[in-house]
C-alpha cells in the first residue's frame, strides 16, 4: 500500500487526511474508496476536469500524462504545472502529497461548475 496525505480542503475533506492507496489503482478511485468524494462528473472516463488534483510531493512517481488528459487540464480551474486528473493518474509505490483545487469546472455539463 502506498501512504497519500490529502491535504485539507474546505468541504471534502477539512481537516486533511492520511490514507492508503493499492498501486495499480488511480488517486480517484482512492480517494473515494476513503470517502474523499471527490467530484468525478464523467464517471472517471477522462472527459471532464472535476477530479483534477495537484500533486504537492510524488508528482515525478507518476507516469506522464496522455495527450487527453493534457488537453482537458488546459481548462480545469487553478491548473499548475503538477496538477493531475485523478482518474488517470495511477498510484506507484511512492508517497504522494495532494491538493484538492477549492473549485472546478464541470465540463460534462454546460454552463456547470461548482464553488
Amino acid at each position: 500500500m502506498t501512504q497519500i496525505i490529502v491535504l485539507p480542503h474546505q468541504e471534502l475533506c477539512p481537516e486533511g487526511a492520511v490514507i492508503e492507496g493499492e498501486p495499480g489503482s488511480t488517486i480517484c478511485e482512492t480517494l473515494l474508496e476513503n470517502d474523499i468524494l471527490i467530484e468525478h462528473a464523467c464517471e472517471q472516463s477522462c472527459a471532464c476536469t472535476t477530479c483534477h488534483v495537484v500533486v504537492r510531493e510524488g508528482f515525478n512517481s507518476l507516469d506522464p500524462s496522455e495527450e487527453e488528459e493534457d488537453d482537458l487540464l488546459d481548462k480545469a480551474w487553478g491548473l499548475e504545472p503538477n496538477s493531475r486528473l485523478s482518474c488517470q493518474a495511477v498510484i506507484k509505490e511512492t508517497p504522494l502529497v495532494i491538493e484538492i483545487p477549492k473549485y472546478t469546472i464541470n465540463m460534462a455539463k454546460e454552463g456547470g461548475g461548482r464553488k
